[in-house]
């Protein structure tokens, strides 16, 4: 069988805990921040988890699984 390669888009956004969850960063803090909160921006920096639903389709992608 041949080696697996991990997708390149998904080693860059996601990573793993040391109990075994993928962190992921959360989305709209990149641009147009202006129109956006002071509390809205600092709770977007907090690092997020993937839902336990998505968590299966991005092990495969990161080929963990």
């Amino acid at each position: 069988m041949p080696k697996l390669k991990t997708n390149s888009g998904a080693k860059k956004r996601f990573a793993l805990t040391g109990t075994g969850k993928i962190k992921r960063k959360h989305a709209y803090k990149s641009h147009i921040l202006t129109k956006k909160t002071k509390k809205q921006k600092r709770n977007l920096t907090h690092i997020g988890l993937v839902a336990n639903v998505d968590a299966n389709n991005v092990k495969r992608l990161l080929c963990l699984k």
